[in-house]
């Protein structure tokens, strides 16, 4: 027997929620809940297994819906039909992942009775509204084992390490690995905005206290926002100042844990100078999310431009990363590659090529209206289309993790393990 709170916030929904839910033999709808209050109080009463709410019902957000988990309550979230992609990315935010369409509710006692999974368990609006019922019905894969952390860093001037990080999240997401992208920038970090994430709550200071109650580990679905079935984001620092916030030892932690769900995609910011940050007492420097991160980083992809100031700081950068990757194999994306400069990809790798080890050099073309049509639809090159840029994306992934499909591809996602510990 499934004991159920509902509260719709006077929804024109309810009646015949109500209906569906009082007719299934399995069911008991213990109280209709006046609001988001009277819902949590009454699931602090341990009788009930399931709450069925409104997801536009005031109040309801990430701590209501902690609240619900910690006593044991399933929420079930039910989206209007003409909103369901907006509803959709909001229910993500807050860590509600069963969903049902006003439209649809007939399925309601299904979703109710059904155990939660850890992929999205969504029930799609009709045939017929407007939305992508491709996304919603594709259930994500199970993380791939030995996943791993995959930083990508960039010298100063802006060289496209964000849109560099995003693009490979989103193609190993296309190829169905479960990706969690992390925006680590202790400058302000733009993944949000790039990919048209209005987040009221910064992921990463979410996670990294957390980290601090020692709570990251169970609670690590709720800093996540979806973006697909597949690809979740970490959101970054709403602002440059609040690195401060960040204990030592958090990015650490917080990266370690996103590879036990997925492969981690970690932006990170582009100074390497360690400050002890003497001001801030037994606070880290503001470069340790950058550093932090490349400590754990399994492989390291370093981004920079084509033109003579970025390959000049490009070859700087990598004799300074000399020291701080542990061993990690180092490759580099020469973006923005264009034919008016004059060189070709051999003139380049032989200037790149004597100030480190590389595991592989790649070159991303200039294509300023593919990346412009991307930023402005907050969407990733991925979903712009195909064209030489997003096919060089493709390869470079290829190069990361082994071509889609190729039976030796797995062997390729073995995470580097020697000489780094667990943060405590």
């Amino acid at each position: 027997m499934i004991v159920v709170l509902v509260v719709a916030a006077g929804a024109g929904w309810e009646s015949a929620a109500l209906a569906q839910l009082g007719t299934h033999r399995d069911i008991v709808v213990l109280k209709r809940c006046v609001d988001v209050d009277d819902l949590l109080a009454s699931a602090s009463a341990g009788q009930a297994e399931v709450a069925v709410v409104g997801l536009d019902a005031p109040g309801l957000d990430v701590a209501a819906v902690d609240h619900l988990r910690a006593h044991g309550v399933r929420p079930v979230a039910v989206v209007g039909a003409d909103s369901w992609d907006a509803g959709r990315l909001r229910a993500s935010r807050i860590g509600i992942v069963a969903l049902v369409a006003d439209t649809d509710l007939a399925a309601l006692p299904a979703v109710v009775t059904t155990p939660e999974v850890p992929a999205d368990t969504v029930v799609p609006p009709p045939v017929g509204a407007d939305v992508d019922s491709s996304v919603v019905a594709d259930a994500p894969t199970a993380p791939p084992e030995g996943a791993r952390v995959v930083a990508v860093w960039g010298p100063a001037g802006a060289p496209g390490r964000t849109t560099v990080a995003a693009a490979i999240a989103a193609e190993l997401a296309r190829r169905r690995h479960r990706t969690i992208l992390v925006d680590a920038d202790p400058y302000g970090g733009t993944v949000a905005q790039q990919l048209g994430i209005m987040d009221e709550v910064s992921g990463l200071l979410a996670a990294g206290r957390l980290a601090t109650s020692g709570d990251l580990a169970e609670r690590f679905f709720s800093v996540q926002r979806g973006v697909d079935a597949h690809l979740s984001v970490v959101t970054g620092l709403p602002r440059a100042d609040r690195w401060v916030e960040l204990r030592p030892g958090a990015i650490e932690h917080v990266l370690e844990t996103a590879r036990e769900h997925g492969q981690v995609v970690v932006d990170t910011g582009f100074s390497l100078e360690d400050d002890p940050g003497q001001d801030y007492g037994s606070r880290p420097s503001r470069n340790q999310l950058t550093l932090g991160s490349l400590e754990c980083a399994d492989e390291v992809v370093v981004v920079g431009t084509a033109d003579p100031v970025g390959l000049s700081r490009l070859a700087r950068g990598l004799v300074d990363l000399r020291e701080l990757t542990g061993g990690a194999p180092v490759r580099v994306v020469v973006n923005r590659m264009r034919a008016t400069l004059g060189w070709s990809e051999k003139d380049i790798a032989g200037m790149v090529g004597g100030f480190a080890r590389l595991s592989g050099l790649h070159f991303l073309p200039d294509d300023r209206a593919v990346v412009d049509r991307a930023l402005v639809a907050g969407r990733t090159l991925v979903e712009t289309g195909d064209s030489p840029l997003v096919r060089a994306v493709a390869s470079l992934v290829d190069a990361l993790v082994g071509p889609a499909g190729a039976p030796g591809a797995a062997a390729s996602l073995r995470p580097r393990r020697g000489g780094r510990a667990r943060p405590r």
